[in-house]
């Protein structure tokens, strides 16, 4: 792959539903979602996994993480975040807030400040039915969020060594 630089979409499925964002593990972040159409038959489901990739090079023009020389190294089991964390603002007009939680790795994880190896990557799912169609149709996104060390929030140190980190071997 030399010479190509894969998107994050890439990266994780490719899709282009995946959206990237990088936080400390303390933020909680709300995002409005606004489906324009009746979200009154929706029901919502969230889940998050940790996956820890070995190396994380960022583009000197752009910024963005450059997944190129990158592997997924190991897991950590995933978290039912379940619907709490969804918050209707009006079912008629089709908005709806998501929060995505603080603290969903780092219970008792650890993070490197350098954030070039062995970094942690949470992918945080929102899931949707309608129930309201026949078939029931289901949909889908995801956010990828790539943990940064802050004083505080979890402790120092490799990740790897954390407990519940699961490697995978080849």
């Amino acid at each position: 792959m030399s010479g190509r630089t894969l998107t994050v979409s890439q990266y994780l499925g490719g899709s282009d539903n995946v959206k990237f964002i990088e936080k400390f593990p303390s933020e909680q972040t709300t995002f409005n979602y606004n489906f324009g159409a009746n979200i009154a038959n929706y029901a919502f489901e969230l889940d998050a996994q940790t996956i820890v990739v070995d190396t994380l090079a960022y583009d000197r023009i752009t910024g963005d993480p450059n997944f190129t020389d990158s592997n997924v190294i190991g897991h950590f089991a995933n978290v039912d975040i379940g619907a709490s964390n969804v918050s209707a603002r009006n079912n008629a007009a089709g908005t709806v807030n998501i929060t995505i939680p603080s603290h969903i790795y780092t219970q008792a994880s650890k993070i490197l400040p350098d954030a070039r190896t062995n970094i942690p990557i949470t992918i945080f799912s929102v899931a949707w039915t309608d129930s309201g169609q026949t078939p029931n149709t289901v949909q889908a996104h995801r956010w990828a969020i790539i943990e940064r060390y802050k004083p505080g929030d979890n402790a120092l140190g490799n990740v790897l060594t954390s407990a519940g980190f699961t490697s995978l071997t080849t």
